[in-house]
């Protein structure tokens, strides 16, 4: 009986310690390969506030380029958009995209509220598919990408982060 719960045991120790190895391995290949797509700005299709199709072909070749995932009910994100509002003049060099996944109208109110609306290096758009926390696993908001003229990965940024920081990595 002892022998035959030790074989028992045994096997579920086995079995446990591979299904852990197998999501560990699982989890580190995922990374690796969200790692690898986004050292340069991945393809992506999302929708602008007037409707418009925009993709990774419409951003700038000579600007420097910082996504920002947010939701207008965030604090962060309003913390975010506080100090972008606040250092526009010194953000003029920089291509600034906002996606979110809320509807048009709550961006637009959002881009309104902030005076970011109607800035020409500031982009808003809608996610309304829920594709860019998938393409740029995105897991929280807000979420910031930096990436420079060339379109390569320069820091990424997950939480709240001063402004100040992500221009002193263009400098």
């Amino acid at each position: 009986m002892k022998k035959k719960l030790k074989i028992s045991i045994g096997i579920i120790l086995i079995g446990i310690i591979g299904y852990l190895g197998y999501g560990i391995g699982s989890k580190l290949k995922h990374k690796k390969e969200v790692t690898e797509r986004i050292k340069i700005v991945p393809e992506f299709s999302f929708k602008t506030l007037d409707g418009e199709t925009f993709t990774q072909n419409e951003l700038s070749t000579t600007l420097p380029k910082l996504f920002i995932y947010f939701n207008s009910e965030c604090e962060f994100c309003q913390g975010e958009a506080e100090q972008i509002k606040k250092q526009l003049p010194q953000l003029q060099h920089i291509q600034i995209i906002m996606v979110s996944h809320e509807p048009s109208d709550g961006i637009k109110i959002f881009a309104q509220k902030y005076h970011l609306a109607n800035q020409k290096n500031i982009i808003f758009l809608e996610d309304n598919r829920l594709r860019f926390s998938t393409i740029f696993d995105a897991k929280t908001i807000p979420f910031m990408l930096l990436y420079s003229n060339d379109n390569k990965l320069l820091q990424k940024f997950k939480g709240a982060t001063k402004i100040e920081k992500i221009m002193a990595l263009l400098e």
